[in-house]
């Protein structure tokens, strides 16, 4: 495993600057005034550019991950006061907002779209505990209840699917109460053969859906309650490989902090969710993971 040092931000500066279109590269609070065909710009520019605040994001969640937006400020402050011109931390929390749909582009461009094999599964993402979801006003609206083996909770719902080296090849998020079954299209394309996912994947009409729009096998246990089937032993290998992806899961829940509650607006819980899932993707890609 690769170990970061201070300077290699630097090289994540280059890659974000040179991933980014350059009309996209430099983000200002200015607004244009007077009709749409005015290119006249006023107001005070933003003290960080989109490359920079993704720069910081993924550099911190690389080699020191926070919970709070308000420690990688003071780990920016601390250790990178030199290396940029840092705002007071309201703009730098309004100039994280704006690289949102930033991020989202540099995410689905990293994600592993052409695996043929992938690994399929879902994972709960509470927003607060249960006894203070019905006071919970952030992601109302948003959010609902959910249920599987481990209990009750309020929040979302992450599906992903990754390949067989654990690169990231699909996200979706849902309210918890969607049908893991239900989300498989958003998790496979024409490029996928096999996806082995539980048993919440084996519903024989999504199986045929799959099959006919895409040739994708969905490989998953019988339920319990089924008949005994028989089944291949490459078969076997590939629903033992399965866990895999809960070992993702287990690094993006404890090692880069993906579930949260501290979020207070609706675009802070998708700019949490997107800094972890594009600093695992670009730590995966950099050997650091």
């Amino acid at each position: 495993m690769r170990i970061l040092q201070k300077h290699n931000i630097i090289d994540i500066f280059v890659w974000v600057d040179d991933s980014l279109p350059k009309e996209l590269r430099y983000s200002s609070k200015s607004v244009i005034k007077g009709s749409r065909s005015s290119n006249r710009k006023v107001g005070r520019p933003a003290a960080l550019s989109v490359s920079e605040i993704i720069t910081i994001l993924l550099f911190s969640n690389l080699t020191a991950p926070q919970r709070l937006l308000k420690g990688i400020w003071k780990w920016a402050i601390t250790n990178h006061n030199d290396d940029f011109k840092l705002p007071c931390y309201s703009k730098f929390v309004e100039c994280c907002h704006r690289a949102i749909p930033h991020m989202e582009r540099l995410l689905k461009e990293l994600l592993v779209s052409d695996a043929s094999l992938r690994f399929i599964d879902s994972t709960m993402l509470p927003v607060c505990r249960r006894c203070r979801a019905d006071s919970h006003k952030v992601a109302k609206g948003y959010a609902d209840w959910g249920k599987n083996h481990q209990g009750w909770w309020y929040g979302f719902k992450l599906h992903a699917a990754i390949d067989e080296k654990g690169n990231l090849a699909a996200i979706w998020f849902t309210p918890a109460n969607a049908a893991d079954s239900q989300q498989i299209p958003k998790l496979v394309d024409d490029n996928t053969d096999i996806a082995i996912g539980d048993g919440s994947y084996n519903a024989d009409v999504m199986r045929r859906h799959m099959w006919r729009d895409h040739k994708c096998f969905i490989l998953a246990p019988p339920h319990p309650k089924q008949n005994k089937r028989l089944a291949l032993n490459i078969e076997i290998d590939l629903l033992k490989a399965r866990e895999k992806i809960e070992c993702v899961f287990d690094y993006l829940k404890n090692h880069l902090n993906l579930v949260t509650s501290f979020p207070r607006s609706i675009k802070g819980y998708l700019l949490n969710y997107l800094r972890n899932l594009l600093g695992y993707q670009v730590g995966k890609i950099m050997g650091v993971i």
